[in-house]
Protein backbone atom coordinates (compact mmCIF):
# COMPACT_ATOMS: atom_id res chain seq x y z
CA UNK A 1 0.00 0.00 0.00
CA UNK A 2 1.30 3.22 -1.11
CA UNK A 3 1.39 6.16 0.53
CA UNK A 4 1.93 9.75 0.81
CA UNK A 5 1.94 12.97 2.27
CA UNK A 6 -1.27 15.46 1.08
CA UNK A 7 0.21 18.19 -0.46
CA UNK A 8 -2.61 20.24 1.34
CA UNK A 9 -3.37 19.37 4.67
CA UNK A 10 -0.17 17.17 5.22
CA UNK A 11 -1.48 14.84 6.13
CA UNK A 12 0.23 10.74 5.50
CA UNK A 13 -2.55 9.37 3.41
CA UNK A 14 -2.89 5.95 1.17
CA UNK A 15 -2.81 7.23 -2.53
CA UNK A 16 -3.86 4.98 -5.57
CA UNK A 17 -2.72 5.46 -9.20
CA UNK A 18 -5.09 6.53 -11.71
CA UNK A 19 -3.60 7.19 -15.04
CA UNK A 20 -1.39 10.27 -14.82
CA UNK A 21 -3.48 11.37 -11.70
CA UNK A 22 -2.89 9.84 -7.98
CA UNK A 23 -6.06 9.83 -5.47
CA UNK A 24 -5.52 11.39 -2.33
CA UNK A 25 -7.82 8.65 0.35
CA UNK A 26 -9.16 9.85 3.25
CA UNK A 27 -6.77 12.95 4.50
CA UNK A 28 -8.22 15.88 6.04
CA UNK A 29 -8.95 17.40 2.89
CA UNK A 30 -11.63 14.78 2.03
CA UNK A 31 -12.77 12.48 4.71
CA UNK A 32 -13.91 9.62 4.10
CA UNK A 33 -13.45 10.62 0.47
CA UNK A 34 -10.74 11.20 -2.03
CA UNK A 35 -9.56 13.69 -4.76
CA UNK A 36 -7.11 13.57 -7.67
CA UNK A 37 -3.87 15.36 -8.40
CA UNK A 38 -1.91 15.26 -11.36
CA UNK A 39 1.05 13.44 -10.24
CA UNK A 40 3.36 15.85 -12.08
CA UNK A 41 1.47 18.58 -10.25
CA UNK A 42 2.82 17.40 -6.49
CA UNK A 43 6.62 18.33 -7.12
CA UNK A 44 5.40 22.12 -8.54
CA UNK A 45 3.22 22.72 -5.55
CA UNK A 46 6.58 21.31 -2.98
CA UNK A 47 8.47 23.83 -4.82
CA UNK A 48 6.61 26.77 -4.23
CA UNK A 49 7.80 29.29 -1.53
CA UNK A 50 7.20 29.48 1.80
CA UNK A 51 4.37 32.28 1.50
CA UNK A 52 2.72 30.68 -1.57
CA UNK A 53 2.07 27.85 0.31
CA UNK A 54 0.85 29.70 3.54
CA UNK A 55 -1.89 31.84 1.40
CA UNK A 56 -2.66 29.10 -0.67
CA UNK A 57 -2.69 25.14 0.65
CA UNK A 58 -5.61 26.22 2.87
CA UNK A 59 -7.65 27.68 0.99
CA UNK A 60 -7.42 24.74 -1.90
CA UNK A 61 -7.84 22.13 1.37
CA UNK A 62 -11.09 24.01 2.00
CA UNK A 63 -12.19 23.94 -1.46
CA UNK A 64 -11.34 20.15 -2.52
CA UNK A 65 -13.64 19.36 2.04
CA UNK A 66 -16.45 21.38 0.59
CA UNK A 67 -16.59 20.45 -2.77
CA UNK A 68 -16.36 16.62 -1.93
CA UNK A 69 -18.39 16.85 0.60
CA UNK A 70 -21.47 17.88 -1.48
CA UNK A 71 -20.61 14.84 -3.72
CA UNK A 72 -18.57 16.85 -6.25
CA UNK A 73 -15.39 14.60 -7.85
CA UNK A 74 -12.34 16.77 -7.41
CA UNK A 75 -9.07 16.41 -9.85
CA UNK A 76 -6.49 18.97 -9.81
CA UNK A 77 -3.52 20.18 -11.59
CA UNK A 78 -1.22 22.61 -10.52
CA UNK A 79 -2.15 25.25 -13.38
CA UNK A 80 -5.99 25.05 -11.15
CA UNK A 81 -4.28 26.75 -7.49
CA UNK A 82 -4.15 30.13 -8.88
CA UNK A 83 -7.63 30.16 -10.22
CA UNK A 84 -9.16 28.73 -7.15
CA UNK A 85 -7.96 30.73 -4.68
CA UNK A 86 -8.56 33.58 -6.70
CA UNK A 87 -12.49 32.09 -7.27
CA UNK A 88 -15.06 34.88 -5.96
CA UNK A 89 -16.79 31.95 -3.91
CA UNK A 90 -13.88 31.20 -1.62
CA UNK A 91 -14.93 32.95 1.86
CA UNK A 92 -12.15 36.15 2.87
CA UNK A 93 -14.25 37.33 6.20
CA UNK A 94 -15.22 36.13 8.99
CA UNK A 95 -18.64 36.32 8.28
CA UNK A 96 -18.21 34.50 5.47
CA UNK A 97 -16.42 31.42 6.66
CA UNK A 98 -18.88 31.44 9.62
CA UNK A 99 -21.93 31.31 7.18
CA UNK A 100 -19.56 27.72 5.50
CA UNK A 101 -19.83 26.25 8.98
CA UNK A 102 -23.43 26.45 8.96
CA UNK A 103 -23.69 25.59 5.91
CA UNK A 104 -21.76 22.11 6.97
CA UNK A 105 -23.72 21.54 9.77
CA UNK A 106 -27.07 22.43 7.67
CA UNK A 107 -26.35 19.65 5.15
CA UNK A 108 -25.27 17.18 7.85
CA UNK A 109 -28.24 17.17 9.91
CA UNK A 110 -32.23 17.73 9.53
CA UNK A 111 -33.18 20.32 12.03
CA UNK A 112 -31.67 21.96 14.67
CA UNK A 113 -30.66 20.77 17.82
CA UNK A 114 -29.31 17.41 15.99
CA UNK A 115 -25.26 16.70 17.13
CA UNK A 116 -23.23 16.72 13.85
CA UNK A 117 -20.10 15.17 15.34
CA UNK A 118 -16.47 16.73 14.47
CA UNK A 119 -13.36 15.14 14.94
CA UNK A 120 -10.92 15.20 15.33
CA UNK A 121 -11.42 19.09 15.75
CA UNK A 122 -7.77 19.98 14.97
CA UNK A 123 -7.89 18.62 11.35
CA UNK A 124 -10.80 20.67 10.33
CA UNK A 125 -10.15 23.93 10.18
CA UNK A 126 -11.01 23.80 6.26
CA UNK A 127 -14.43 23.15 7.15
CA UNK A 128 -14.29 27.64 7.38
CA UNK A 129 -11.17 27.48 4.40
CA UNK A 130 -9.27 29.12 7.50
CA UNK A 131 -5.29 28.94 7.96
CA UNK A 132 -5.57 27.59 11.61
CA UNK A 133 -7.58 26.00 14.55
CA UNK A 134 -7.09 29.14 16.09
CA UNK A 135 -9.06 30.99 13.45
CA UNK A 136 -12.04 28.02 13.60
CA UNK A 137 -12.39 28.33 17.27
CA UNK A 138 -12.62 32.09 17.36
CA UNK A 139 -15.39 31.49 14.54
CA UNK A 140 -17.03 28.82 16.85
CA UNK A 141 -17.01 30.87 19.55
CA UNK A 142 -18.88 34.39 17.95
CA UNK A 143 -21.68 31.49 16.32
CA UNK A 144 -22.11 30.38 19.43
CA UNK A 145 -21.95 34.33 21.01
CA UNK A 146 -24.52 34.76 17.60
CA UNK A 147 -26.61 32.03 19.20
CA UNK A 148 -26.31 30.17 16.02
CA UNK A 149 -24.90 27.13 17.39
CA UNK A 150 -24.10 25.42 20.14
CA UNK A 151 -21.01 23.09 20.92
CA UNK A 152 -20.80 20.42 23.65
CA UNK A 153 -17.24 18.66 23.32
CA UNK A 154 -17.31 17.56 19.46
CA UNK A 155 -21.04 17.88 19.17
CA UNK A 156 -22.34 20.81 17.08
CA UNK A 157 -25.75 21.70 16.70
CA UNK A 158 -27.80 24.63 14.75
CA UNK A 159 -30.01 26.48 17.09
CA UNK A 160 -33.27 27.54 16.09
CA UNK A 161 -31.85 30.64 14.20
CA UNK A 162 -28.69 28.90 12.99
CA UNK A 163 -31.10 26.14 11.05
CA UNK A 164 -33.03 29.14 10.06
CA UNK A 165 -29.71 31.23 8.67
CA UNK A 166 -28.52 28.43 7.05
CA UNK A 167 -31.73 27.50 5.43
CA UNK A 168 -31.59 31.04 4.11
CA UNK A 169 -28.10 30.68 2.73
CA UNK A 170 -29.06 27.92 0.90
CA UNK A 171 -31.65 29.44 -0.62
CA UNK A 172 -34.53 28.93 2.07
CA UNK A 173 -34.83 25.49 1.56
CA UNK A 174 -34.88 22.81 3.62
CA UNK A 175 -32.57 19.66 1.91
CA UNK A 176 -33.00 16.55 2.78
CA UNK A 177 -29.65 13.86 1.72
CA UNK A 178 -29.61 12.13 -0.83
CA UNK A 179 -27.09 9.52 -1.82
CA UNK A 180 -26.70 8.40 -5.01
CA UNK A 181 -24.55 5.33 -5.60
CA UNK A 182 -23.11 4.97 -8.80
CA UNK A 183 -20.33 2.90 -10.44
CA UNK A 184 -16.39 3.78 -10.90
CA UNK A 185 -17.39 5.55 -14.90
CA UNK A 186 -16.65 8.72 -14.80
CA UNK A 187 -19.10 9.52 -18.02
CA UNK A 188 -21.89 8.19 -16.09
CA UNK A 189 -20.72 10.10 -13.08
CA UNK A 190 -20.67 13.57 -15.35
CA UNK A 191 -23.69 12.70 -17.06
CA UNK A 192 -25.57 12.17 -13.42
CA UNK A 193 -24.12 15.43 -12.38
CA UNK A 194 -24.96 17.83 -15.27
CA UNK A 195 -28.32 16.54 -15.84
CA UNK A 196 -29.85 15.22 -13.15
CA UNK A 197 -28.58 16.58 -10.22
CA UNK A 198 -30.77 20.10 -9.92
CA UNK A 199 -34.39 17.49 -10.82
CA UNK A 200 -32.81 16.06 -7.40
CA UNK A 201 -32.56 18.80 -5.33
CA UNK A 202 -36.23 20.80 -6.71
CA UNK A 203 -37.69 18.02 -5.07
CA UNK A 204 -36.16 18.50 -2.42
CA UNK A 205 -33.11 16.54 -1.64
CA UNK A 206 -29.43 17.36 -1.30
CA UNK A 207 -27.49 14.80 -3.65
CA UNK A 208 -24.30 13.36 -2.64
CA UNK A 209 -22.13 11.58 -4.94
CA UNK A 210 -20.65 8.19 -4.06
CA UNK A 211 -19.15 6.35 -6.53
CA UNK A 212 -15.20 6.01 -6.43
CA UNK A 213 -14.22 1.88 -5.09
CA UNK A 214 -11.31 3.70 -2.88
CA UNK A 215 -14.51 4.79 -0.59
CA UNK A 216 -16.33 1.57 0.37
CA UNK A 217 -14.72 0.96 2.99
CA UNK A 218 -16.48 4.23 4.29
CA UNK A 219 -19.69 4.02 2.27
CA UNK A 220 -21.73 2.82 5.13
CA UNK A 221 -21.56 5.62 6.74
CA UNK A 222 -22.83 8.09 4.68
CA UNK A 223 -25.76 5.73 3.87
CA UNK A 224 -26.94 6.00 7.66
CA UNK A 225 -27.23 9.62 7.04
CA UNK A 226 -28.74 9.86 4.20
CA UNK A 227 -32.66 10.18 4.05
CA UNK A 228 -32.74 8.62 -0.18
CA UNK A 229 -30.65 6.53 -1.95
CA UNK A 230 -30.47 6.11 -5.54
CA UNK A 231 -28.99 3.24 -6.85
CA UNK A 232 -27.60 2.80 -10.08
CA UNK A 233 -26.88 -0.82 -11.32
CA UNK A 234 -25.24 0.06 -14.82
CA UNK A 235 -21.80 -1.49 -14.55
CA UNK A 236 -23.25 -4.24 -11.84
CA UNK A 237 -20.91 -3.00 -8.94
CA UNK A 238 -20.33 -4.62 -5.57
CA UNK A 239 -20.14 -1.59 -3.90
CA UNK A 240 -23.73 -0.34 -4.93
CA UNK A 241 -25.40 -3.67 -3.87
CA UNK A 242 -23.87 -3.43 -0.53
CA UNK A 243 -24.54 0.28 0.42
CA UNK A 244 -27.82 -0.19 -1.43
CA UNK A 245 -28.59 -3.52 0.80
CA UNK A 246 -27.83 -1.55 3.68
CA UNK A 247 -29.75 0.94 3.68
CA UNK A 248 -32.74 -1.10 2.63
CA UNK A 249 -31.94 -2.87 5.89
CA UNK A 250 -32.36 0.72 8.04
CA UNK A 251 -35.43 1.53 6.04
CA UNK A 252 -33.98 3.70 4.13
CA UNK A 253 -36.39 3.88 0.94
CA UNK A 254 -33.64 3.12 -2.03
CA UNK A 255 -34.75 3.97 -5.69
CA UNK A 256 -32.69 1.49 -8.68
CA UNK A 257 -32.13 2.60 -11.73
CA UNK A 258 -30.19 0.38 -14.41
CA UNK A 259 -29.70 1.54 -18.15
CA UNK A 260 -31.56 -0.18 -21.00
CA UNK A 261 -28.54 -1.72 -22.31
CA UNK A 262 -27.73 -3.78 -18.90
CA UNK A 263 -31.20 -4.42 -17.74
CA UNK A 264 -31.42 -7.75 -19.10
CA UNK A 265 -27.88 -8.89 -18.31
CA UNK A 266 -28.66 -7.97 -14.02
CA UNK A 267 -27.22 -11.04 -11.85
CA UNK A 268 -29.91 -10.10 -9.14
CA UNK A 269 -33.43 -10.40 -10.24
CA UNK A 270 -35.92 -9.78 -6.32
CA UNK A 271 -39.05 -8.61 -5.97
CA UNK A 272 -37.30 -5.79 -3.67
CA UNK A 273 -35.08 -4.87 -6.85
CA UNK A 274 -37.13 -3.02 -9.31
CA UNK A 275 -35.51 -0.61 -11.36
CA UNK A 276 -36.26 2.32 -13.52
CA UNK A 277 -34.96 1.10 -17.17
CA UNK A 278 -33.56 4.01 -18.77
CA UNK A 279 -31.77 5.05 -22.22
CA UNK A 280 -31.14 8.47 -21.49
CA UNK A 281 -30.24 10.84 -18.57
CA UNK A 282 -33.38 13.19 -19.65
CA UNK A 283 -35.84 10.02 -20.13
CA UNK A 284 -34.14 9.11 -16.16
CA UNK A 285 -35.29 12.65 -15.39
CA UNK A 286 -38.80 12.02 -16.39
CA UNK A 287 -38.95 8.38 -14.61
CA UNK A 288 -36.81 10.19 -10.69
CA UNK A 289 -39.23 13.10 -11.24
CA UNK A 290 -42.64 10.29 -11.31
CA UNK A 291 -40.69 8.53 -8.69
CA UNK A 292 -40.72 11.22 -6.07
CA UNK A 293 -43.61 12.21 -6.91
CA UNK A 294 -44.75 8.96 -5.33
Amino acid sequence: MQKKHCAFCDQIVRITADGEYDQYIDCSCSPGGSYGLLRDSYESILALSFQQKRDMLHLISGYIREKTDCGEKVILAFSDLEDIVNAPGIPVTAEDKGDRLLQYLHRHSSGSGEPVVIHPLSRSYNLTYSPNLQELVYIIDRLQNENLLVREGMNFSLTPMGWEEASAIAGGRVLQQCLVLLPDDEKLQAEWQDKLWAKIEQFGYFPRLLASKNEAANSLVPVADSKLVIADLTGQSSEVYLAAGYALGLNIPVIWTVRSDEADTLRIHLQEIRPLVWETAEELMVLLQQELLK
